[in-house]
């Protein structure tokens, strides 16, 4: 597996200790879907999971549009992967799945995110609730490390299972 991550520095301020250890993990699924076919992304873990390293890639991008867009910034966004109608539709509708497709959004909304973060202040409150309560944009950027952190942890056994492949 290529790794081109830049290792989040040992002594920065809040924001850049942030936004390397979201940049890190972000950069850690990428790695661990590289230079693998669409079948062996597809390829799920154990029953009744209907985890694989396609969904995981879809599910964070909803993730990713989810807080920055929807909480933050107040940007009026449908969600992916039909999830209105099928709440798990990003991990089980991966058979027919296109995983260009997937990590195309899932780059795109990565990218939207950093720029709705950069525009807001760490103390800044999201515009919307989840779940009824106020979110700070630096709770925001903890739980996505902490999401992507669990999630990696899940790529790094599906990558496992696939080719053997392991490493951080």
């Amino acid at each position: 597996m290529t790794d081109n991550r830049v290792s989040p520095p040992f002594v920065a301020d809040e924001r850049t200790m942030l936004n390397n250890w979201l940049e890190w993990h972000r950069g850690t699924l990428a790695v661990k879907c590289a230079n693998l076919s669409e079948a062996q992304l597809r390829l799920r873990s154990t029953p009744p999971s209907s985890m694989s390293l396609l969904g995981l890639v879809r599910h964070m991008a909803h993730v990713e549009r989810v807080w920055f867009r929807h909480v933050l910034a107040d940007e009026d966004v449908p969600r992916l992967w039909n999830k209105d109608e099928a709440p798990d539709a990003d991990f089980d509708d991966v058979d027919t799945a296109s995983a260009e497709e997937a990590f195309a959004v899932w780059q795109a909304e990565i990218e939207h995110a950093r720029e709705v973060s950069a525009a807001f202040s760490l103390d800044a409150v999201g515009k919307r609730q989840r779940h009824g309560q106020d979110c700070s944009h630096r709770w925001i950027l903890v739980h996505m490390i902490e999401e992507y952190a669990r999630h990696n942890g899940h790529a790094d056994l599906l990558r496992e299972r696939v080719d053997g492949a392991t490493g951080e």
